[in-house]
């Protein structure tokens, strides 16, 4: 059960070294420029001597301005990738060092900045390690017979999150809605797992890669199935089908769709991927996103930079553009066991786009984890079995809204479970352990999926205020670093999810 290396998935990274299993799998048993007329940058602005870029533009979503945002591209050396009209977010690749400084003087333009650090063509690569796997019962087989006589699924004794927030009594009652979509953004899903095929979403699915939607049969699916699980164990939790298979989901009714935003090779996600993801979810009638990752290359984009500014205002616009929509956005509060309250923190692996990143001391107040942090979006903390903050998830008062199972191998279940972590669907059929606010932010769409079943009219907001009342608070009671009262703390916020109150109400 050794852990996987790997960046920065929020099942998979932003843990410091010494908490190197944060997400594990396991067999079971530059140039400056002025603003010419109209805002356009002069001609000695487009050099193109410097790396490939991608850069976000946000300006007034007025016709006009965008139009006049794209005539600067081109004029600064740049190329328009693709624009979102609607929440003033322009798309653009160039290799002039100072296209973002030209593009920011452009009237109505609010903020600029490069998404990365390093080039477009870079190709470096990420070792998530090789996941172990394992198959269910055959079909037919003692212990298959016996799963089917219980009414659960093969291999749901091993599902101790399940029952920790009801999900397995809340199914009897209502599974879900087959009107209701939860959109999973992250590494793509293998729709063509028998767990997952039965509510899978074709129609509301799109690779999101290039920062433009490109909806052609598969470009959902996953890059590399044996380094990009992430968003097929995402997706699982979430939805995994009552079939008689494998496991089940919180949610095993409700229909998924995959919005694929990582890079090929690298993984990385990237703020043009994210703004297109929320986009699409927004217009293709998807009523619940997840969100388990952190975008990259900052693990914390701070306003007092102007690129950082940038990535955080299109992410900010786009996921406010969805909730607009009626799009309840859920988000991984991370893996660093940081207190997101505190007077400032210590960040050593931004970028993490070029090696090595550097260490920066930074002020929380001021630097946000997106999306997780951003205005409106569910920031979920994870906790292990015994109803404990995993050891490595973030907290702060203030800043987590609720908390979900996201497991933890230090918290031990009982039998038959015996393993602290998250079991869900893997690519080709596979089932696997993970443990991270990854795996407890799906618990939260799950639920969240299920008071849209319940309450279809109601508002993002709306959603999010019935989930922190029908939560449960164990309180800080002898938790050190836990702040806060028996109703809402740093640790659970207000408190761990109640699917079986979802269905009730």
């Amino acid at each position: 059960m050794a852990p996987l290396r790997s960046r920065r998935r929020h099942a998979l990274l932003a843990v410091p070294a010494g908490l190197a299993l944060t997400a594990s799998l396991a067999l079971l048993p530059g140039a400056t420029a002025s603003a010419a007329p109209q805002g356009t940058p002069p001609a000695k602005a487009a050099a193109t001597d410097g790396p490939l870029l991608s850069y976000v533009v946000n300006a007034t979503a007025d016709r006009a301005t965008v139009a006049r945002v794209k005539k600067a591209v081109a004029a600064a050396g740049g190329s328009v990738v693709t624009s979102y009209d609607r929440i003033g977010v322009v798309v653009a690749r160039s290799a002039n060092p100072g296209f973002a400084q030209a593009l920011r003087a452009v009237p109505g333009v609010q903020s600029a900045g490069a998404t990365r650090t390093a080039p477009i063509t870079s190709a470096a690569t990420t070792d998530f390690g090789p996941p172990e796997k394992v198959k269910p019962p055959v079909a037919g087989s003692p212990s298959a017979a016996r799963s089917l006589a219980s009414g659960k699924e093969p291999l749901e004794d091993l599902q101790w999150d399940l029952p920790a927030i009801k999900a397995d009594e809340a199914a009897k009652i209502n599974p879900g809605s087959r009107k209701v979509t939860v959109g999973v953004i992250d590494t793509g899903v293998d729709d063509t797992h028998p767990d997952l095929a039965p509510n899978f979403s074709k129609s509301q699915s799109a690779s999101c890669v290039s920062g433009k939607a490109d909806t052609s049969p598969g470009a959902w699916r996953p890059a590399d199935p044996a380094k990009d699980y992430h968003g097929t164990h995402v997706a699982g939790t979430i939805a995994a089908a009552r079939n008689g298979i494998g496991v089940a989901g919180v949610a095993p009714n409700v229909r998924l769709a995959a919005i694929k935003v990582s890079q090929p090779r690298t993984s990385s996600f990237y703020a043009e991927s994210v703004v297109c993801a929320f986009v699409f979810a927004a217009d293709h009638g998807i009523a619940v996103t997840n969100n388990s990752y952190y975008v990259d290359p900052w693990m914390f984009n701070c306003a007092d930079d102007p690129d950082q500014k940038a990535i955080a205002d299109s992410i900010g616009r786009a996921t406010k553009y969805a909730e607009s929509k009626g799009v309840v956005n859920v988000a991984s509060a991370g893996n660093s066991n940081f207190d997101l309250a505190a007077k400032e923190l210590t960040d050593t692996g931004s970028p993490n786009d070029t090696k090595p990143p550097r260490t920066r001391t930074i002020d929380p107040s001021v630097c946000l984890d997106v999306p997780a942090q951003l205005p409106g979006v569910i920031t979920v903390s994870a906790t292990g079995v015994k109803s404990q903050k995993s050891f490595y998830s973030n907290y702060g008062l203030g800043q987590i809204d609720v908390a979900a199972p996201g497991g933890d191998n230090r918290q031990i279940p009982d039998l038959p479970a015996k393993d602290g972590r998250i079991l869900s669907t893997l690519p080709g059929g596979d089932y696997g352990f993970l443990q991270g606010t990854s795996m407890a932010g799906p618990h939260v769409a799950g639920v969240a999926a299920l008071l849209k079943t319940t309450h279809p009219r109601s508002t993002p907001q709306e959603i999010q205020w019935i989930l922190k009342a029908q939560a449960h608070n164990p309180g800080c009671a002898g938790a050190t670093g836990c702040a806060g009262t028996q109703h809402v703390n740093g640790f659970f916020g207000y408190g761990i999810v109640d699917a079986l109150s979802a269905v009730r109400d």
